[in-house]
């Protein structure tokens, strides 16, 4: 994948959010080879081949870097994960591997990014105390906001993993059962209101035996990776159908994910206590001795047709990625390479903090106004951005990519 001409920039500035402190990786093809994907990791506004440039410098891990997705290097375990990474580093910080590296460098806006990894299973939680408050009063006016298992266990769904879709995929608007309020049979036709929530995706790469269950301490040893995630949500077929079994066909039609999965490892300066919890966790979920912090301090953005709408913080979540995942497994289901969860709609105290328009709008009640008018739900043609950050060392900024998708009619 040699570019005759390297980009221009400097991914060592202060302000770069893809700096040598985080190197996210990625799938992507090119023009001159559309069928053939292959692993790259973001380096500023580069991209750089790792299979091409493992080969060149002789890695022992050039075989696992030269495949067309991420599985096998995902599934090869941390070992190979902190390895590999000290090695890309290396190669694209030492000055006497600049020559060579430069072969392997691609400007990102000459590549197409591809998913960049097959979805074993999908899993979505309900993990923002503010956000399910928020749910509460809207749907429950009269009755506890939260119910009473909210804050004795991670609450959760499986979700459709054969509709995660990379950024930049159209979402169609789905079709389904909805019931207004003021109809006595449901009516069938497009969602008229449909949403975004955004999230948190964390990328399994470790997989685990069934009948074992994952504990606390087993977090980092499991997960790949973190990736931005927006699980669209059509409310109307959601509030139709969520009793009793909860949500099947409002969400299952779309769930965007990032191009690019950042290491954990390059989360580390970002990791801090979750809030304060209120009320007595059972040992498999009690983090209060863990061994690190089990929060992350992500800040997200929310832009519809380029106007920020919110800005949620992830280091508000009640929940970690670490409770998730031991609660997941504990029952015993197994883990796989490709195993998705994302953590449910991340929402903070404050109105300009709330992921969705559901919470946003108050259920449509106060609709927001965009300069191109108002909006209580999306409405076909809008656009979704989510982007994110985290701090990194030395006051530099981890980014995690974006992911983008743009409202089409139905069919």
């Amino acid at each position: 994948m040699t570019d005759p001409n390297p980009p221009e920039g400097d991914p060592f500035g202060p302000d770069n959010p893809f700096g040598p402190d985080n190197l996210p990786y990625g799938v992507c093809t090119t023009p001159e080879h559309p069928q053939r994907p292959r692993i790259v990791v973001r380096f500023g506004d580069s991209v750089l081949d790792a299979g091409g440039a493992a080969a060149a410098f002789g890695s022992p891990h050039a075989e696992i870097l030269q495949q067309p997705l991420l599985g096998p290097l995902m599934a090869a375990g941390r070992p190979v994960w902190q390895s590999v990474r000290a090695q890309l580093r290396e190669w694209l910080t030492a000055p006497e591997h600049r020559e060579t590296t430069a072969r392997f460098l691609r400007p990102l806006s000459g590549v197409t990014m591809r998913l960049p990894f097959e979805v074993a299973d999908y899993v979505d939680f309900y993990a923002s105390e503010h956000h399910a408050t928020n749910v509460g009063r809207i749907f429950r006016p009269d009755s506890a906001a939260l119910p009473a298992n909210w804050k004795h266990l991670p609450i959760g769904y499986h979700g459709r993993a054969g509709t995660v879709v990379v950024s930049g995929t159209p979402v169609q608007r789905p079709e389904g059962q909805r019931k207004p309020p003021h109809e006595e049979a449901p009516l069938f036709g497009p969602s008229r209101r449909l949403d975004i929530e955004a999230e948190v995706g964390f990328v399994v790469g470790t997989p685990s035996e069934q009948g074992e269950s994952v504990p606390l301490s087993g977090f980092r040893d499991h997960v790949f990776g973190v990736t931005l995630l927006n699980d669209w949500s059509a409310r109307d077929i959601q509030g139709w159908e969520y009793v009793p079994l909860g949500p099947f066909l409002g969400k299952s039609f779309a769930t965007s994910v990032s191009a690019w999965i950042t290491p954990l490892d390059a989360l580390d300066a970002a990791r801090i206590a979750p809030p304060a919890r209120d009320v007595p966790l059972l040992p498999y979920l009690d983090d209060s001795a863990g061994p690190e912090p089990g929060g992350i301090d992500l800040r997200i953005t929310v832009d519809i047709n380029g106007h920020t709408v919110s800005e949620p913080p992830f280091s508000a979540m009640y929940w970690t990625a670490a409770q998730q995942l031991a609660h997941m497994t504990v029952n015993g289901a197994s883990l796989r390479t490709g195993d998705l969860y994302a953590s449910g709609t991340v929402s903070g105290p404050e109105h300009g903090q709330r992921g969705c328009l559901l919470e946003l709008t108050w259920g449509g009640k106060e609709p927001l106004r965009l300069p191109d008018g108002s909006r209580g739900f999306l409405e076909d043609g809008d656009e979704v951005t989510l982007t994110a950050w985290a701090p990194g060392p030395d006051g530099a900024r981890i980014g995690l990519g974006e992911v983008t998708g743009r409202i089409v009619p139905p069919r």
